[in-house]
């Protein structure tokens, strides 16, 4: 398994063949069955008969690998992906174009993703849920500090490995999300929209830009769904779910689980705001929170207010378009293209209707008293013209008033403004990469108070200068008001603990309390280190090394074992020398006579098999040959007082007359002779006369 997707049936199950099941992509990676598919590629196990291994080889879809320009996107990034050294990431071995085929080599995963285990075990515990989505964000974290961004985040994208490769979580995808992006619109009518909607950032979904904060947004996502076992917005369609991650927060993962700490709460809030400036800058910051929050689970905090503000996201006003959003609940959603403009066009035409008139403050008549009907006015008889007196009309005052109130009204509003908006302001002077004292200095100089904010590790101002401040140098700030300074701690770095002698749990803990990362951890024997204890680490403690750098460890296997051979019936001297050349202590603990082994071979042995440990004894009885006997004077005996004295020493007897036997039945001679040293049960042989 490699790419992160759901392994397939074999090809025969599906009733279809594969043309590429068998190929020899770049005359060194033979195709073999389809184990992944997923929008843009497919996942096919493959043997690297160069160098004789099994490799996981992401082939594009014919649809993008056709395409010239995107084909050189893709390459780019996959060397800028191949450039991740890091334990957590898939690693990629090679990229190719075979005959308009574009391909990756890359490490294969046997096991399972992170979408299996939440199948199976969510909702899991806030220690459970940290522990897999920690390694995830350590990745992410190294591809945010070498510029790449991953854009595609997701359960399908982390790979667990079965127990053969001890479980390690590894992430895949790096760089072919951006590849495909590069150009391409993230509407939901138009173009491609990169990475699965569940878990895409706001502004993704918005304008289709993202940094590394849109990774941290997803991170932030599969955390919630570790938690609760679902995911945070659900709708019928793709453009529902994507609606909601631009005007919905993510609710607090308590609510479908309880138990769940406040701070971890804050966490997953601050991971997933909508508004990015309220998310950590990169994985890196984040990764930092999480060690802060497994800490508190592992010292058993219930509630930690402190750190819950400190994590929790700060309270902003909605933008306009949120006000409008909120205060007409008729407006469809915006991805409907055909109710929006029914919704346009509807409250168009409301717009256009004329303004209701005031009500009137008399009754208007009823239908049940009709309007009484007027009386003929009175013929007017002729008048007689009458003289009209005039007198001269006097000049009213109150226009004059009235405008000289509204300029004195406008000067006070315009004065106000001025005031308000600008006169009681200045600019903050620059004073980034000065020290703290110089800093204040200026400020004090420029009539502004300073206050001393959190400081921040800076990989480029050294410690004790000031690396921000806000207001930032130019922005305006009341005058008398106060300028919060954030001086440098400068380049974050932490010393690998001593961790010889722990065990391979308690090493890694102490690893992810240094704030590094837990690396590779090989065994190797070891006579003076007990079994399951670490041996050494690299870098080796003391060392001081940056936030996240990858610790290995080595483990001790105990002592190494020694399988030995039964030397039994072998040269004593030639089993020695074997045996000490194995570090074993070799005793002789007695020689003996045997009628059945050899003078200098071996008896016994004491242990016959293994293992034995170095300096462990062997002990070995050493053969003397067969026991040896004088033969005596038989000469002149008779033959039967000869014969009972000879077995009685443990000879056998044969007897036979001699060249000069005369009949008289005493032994002339005896062979082997009087005085010669033989074996007991060796045969001697009488001669009579």
């Amino acid at each position: 398994m490699a790419g992160g997707r759901a392994v397939e049936p074999p090809e025969h199950a599906r009733g279809r063949a594969d043309a590429l099941v068998g190929r020899l992509l770049d005359g060194r990676y033979r195709i073999g069955p389809r184990i992944a598919r997923g929008g843009m590629a497919s996942v096919y196990e493959a043997t690297d008969i160069r160098l004789d291994r099994t490799v996981a080889v992401k082939v594009m879809h014919p649809g993008l690998g056709d395409d010239d320009e995107f084909a050189q996107r893709f390459v780019r990034e996959a060397r800028a992906a191949a450039r991740l050294n890091h334990p957590h990431v898939v690693g990629v071995y090679d990229q190719g174009d075979d005959d308009g085929v574009v391909f990756l080599a890359m490490e294969h995963i046997p096991g399972h993703t992170l979408r299996d285990v939440i199948r199976k075990e969510s909702p899991m515990t806030p220690a459970r849920a940290l522990s897999l989505i920690e390694p995830v964000v350590s990745a992410l974290a190294a591809a945010h500090r070498a510029g790449l961004i991953h854009r595609d985040v997701k359960p399908e994208n982390v790979l667990i490995g079965d127990e053969a490769h001890g479980g390690r979580i590894k992430v895949a995808d790096f760089g072919l999300a951006k590849a495909v992006s590069a150009d391409t619109q993230h509407t939901a009518t138009g173009g491609v929209l990169i990475g699965t909607v569940s878990y895409l950032a706001p502004e993704l979904v918005v304008d289709g830009r993202s940094d590394a904060r849109a990774d941290v947004y997803a991170a932030g996502v599969v955390l919630y769904e570790l938690l609760t076992g679902n995911k945070p917005h659900e709708g019928e369609s793709p453009i529902q779910v994507a609606y909601r991650h631009v005007h919905e927060d993510v609710a607090a993962p308590s609510e479908a689980a309880p138990d769940i700490p406040a701070y971890v709460d804050a966490l997953v809030a601050r991971a997933t705001a909508r508004d990015r400036s309220q998310r950590p800058a990169d994985a890196g910051v984040l990764l930092h929170q999480i060690h802060r929050v497994a800490q508190a689970l592992r010292d058993g905090v219930v509630d930690d207010p402190e750190l819950t503000a400190d994590l929790a996201p700060s309270r902003t006003a909605p933008e306009a378009d949120e006000l409008r959003d909120v205060s007409d609940d008729t407006a469809p959603e915006p991805f409907d293209p055909i109710a929006m403009a029914n919704y346009r066009e509807h409250t168009t035409a409301f717009e256009q209707l004329p303004a209701p008139r005031p009500p009137i403050a008399a009754a208007a008549p009823t239908a049940a008293s009709p309007a009484p009907t007027p009386a003929p006015a009175p013929a007017r008889k002729p008048s007689t013209p009458v003289p009209v007196i005039t007198t001269a009309r006097r000049r009213s005052v109150r226009g004059p008033l009235v405008f000289l109130l509204v300029v004195l009204l406008l000067a006070g509003l315009g004065g106000g403004a001025w005031w308000f908006g600008y006169a009681r302001y200045t600019t903050t002077p620059g004073v980034l990469g000065v020290t703290e004292q110089a800093a204040t200095s200026e400020l004090d100089s420029a009539g502004l108070a300073a206050d001393i904010g959190t400081p921040r590790y800076s990989e480029t101002v050294e410690a004790g200068l000031v690396l921000g401040s806000d207001p930032e140098p130019g922005e305006r700030v009341l005058k008398d008001g106060t300028v919060t300074l954030v001086v440098s701690l400068g380049p974050e770095r932490y010393d690998v603990p001593t961790l010889a002698g722990m065990t391979e749990d308690q090493a890694q803990d102490a690893i992810t309390e240094a704030k590094l990362a837990n690396g590779e951890s090989v065994e190797k024997f070891s006579d003076k280190v007990a079994a399951g204890s670490v041996m050494r680490s690299d870098p080796a403690a003391g060392t001081t090394v940056k936030p996240d750098t990858p610790v290995d460890l080595v483990v001790s296997k105990g002592r190494r074992p020694i399988e030995i051979a039964d030397w039994t019936g072998e040269d004593a001297e030639k089993a020695t020398n074997a045996l000490e050349k194995r570090k074993l202590v070799v005793e002789v603990t007695g020689e003996e006579f045997s009628d059945t082994v050899a003078e200098g071979d071996v008896i016994s042995q004491e242990p016959t098999a293994g293992p034995l440990f170095k300096g462990d004894t062997v002990q070995l009885v050493v053969s003397k040959g067969p026991e040896l006997v004088e033969v005596p004077q038989m000469r002149a005996k008779g033959v039967e007082a000869a014969t009972q004295e000879l077995e009685a020493l443990g000879f056998e007897v044969a007897v036979e007359n001699s060249e000069n036997y005369i009949g008289l039945g005493f032994v002339f001679s005896t062979s082997p002779g009087a005085g010669d040293m033989v074996a007991k049960g060796s045969t001697i042989t009488l001669y009579l006369i």
